[in-house]
């Protein structure tokens, strides 16, 4: 897969309610980075099964579902097989009905049609604001 088809498939999963990466997408030595992360989470994961199993919990404890990714910029690199992305995520509070939205960038790096390293840098008073936890 190339660097935005792995971010589509990444967006695709956010609206479906789903964990942001699927096995098949991952490098097994994959690196997830954020730092910028809130307080209490880790700002870098490593390897496929780690990863993993940060992200599906996290999906299943954040009280959030994801309407939109929208403003959504890629900027290609001289390496191809990394991509720089500004988007925005709109999401809805499931307990409140709140609606927020919260702008990140991430930098994508793939090998072998596979992702290899996401660095993500949210604005995370934002989301934690719109989650309920500010």
């Amino acid at each position: 897969m190339t660097p935005q088809e792995i971010f589509d498939g990444m967006c695709a999963r956010w609206l479906a309610n789903l964990p942001t990466f699927e096995a098949d997408s991952l490098a097994d030595d994959v690196v997830v980075e954020t730092p910028f992360a809130a307080p209490g989470h880790p700002t870098r994961t490593e390897g496929k099964q780690a990863v993993l199993q940060f992200t599906q919990a996290g999906r299943a404890s954040f009280p959030v579902r994801f309407d939109d990714c929208r403003g959504v910029i890629v900027h290609e690199t001289a390496d191809p097989e990394v991509i720089v992305v500004e988007y925005e995520l709109v999401g809805t509070h499931t307990t409140t009905g709140v609606t927020a939205s919260a702008p990140f960038i991430g930098v994508l790096h793939t090998r072998d049609g596979k992702l290899a390293h996401w660095r993500e840098y949210q604005h995370t008073l934002v989301i934690t604001q719109a989650a309920g936890q500010a």
